[in-house]
């Protein structure tokens, strides 16, 4: 993807599935340990990439295709209503535009499986997590545009993460999970 040598990648798919989802992302920050995780899902009848800041705990009704809702309709039991990633958005948002690129800010992810897997990434990893919204049709949705974005993007995630001076245990590579 082209994010450095000392940048080592991780692509996982997440089960659309509530259970499955919230145990795959608990392995994948207990067994990888990595330095962040980015999300990348659809959003249907936006023309724009979207940059989500902030997950929520509670509020998912919406059945999975397994046909189940999280156990009280929320994703942690007793966790904060809401997390922020620790990268800020606003900010990212406003250097890809200076870049050409057709991004948006957002504070809400919606109710279902990408604002919980969200969440749970915000909360297992100390909120060291992305969720990039990607439009389903249209010019924006080829796969050799989005790629080409998501590297861009992903880039100035990391360069703004880095210089906020954020402390990671240094293991070898940067170890990211997209």
């Amino acid at each position: 993807m082209g994010l450095g040598e000392n940048t080592e990648i991780h692509i996982v798919e997440i089960p659309v599935c509530y259970s499955k989802a919230q145990q795959c992302i608990a392995e994948i920050w207990h067994n990888l340990k990595p330095k962040m995780m980015i999300h990348v899902g659809i959003a249907s009848g936006t023309q724009c990439i979207i940059l989500e800041q902030t997950g929520k705990n509670t509020g998912y009704k919406d059945r999975d295709v397994c046909g189940t809702c999280p156990a009280d309709n929320q994703c942690v039991e007793g966790g904060a209503e809401r997390l922020d990633s620790i990268i800020d958005m606003k900010s990212t948002v406003k250097c890809l535009k200076g870049s050409g690129l057709d991004v948006t800010y957002s504070r809400d992810a919606g109710r279902y499986l990408c604002d919980f897997v969200f969440y749970l990434s915000l909360h297992y990893g100390q909120r060291r997590a992305a969720l990039i919204h990607v439009p389903a049709r249209g010019g924006m949705a080829s796969p050799q545009r989005l790629a080409s974005q998501l590297q861009t993007i992903i880039q100035v995630m990391l360069c703004h993460l880095d210089s906020e001076g954020y402390k990671f245990q240094k293991q070898g590579k940067n170890k990211i999970v997209a």
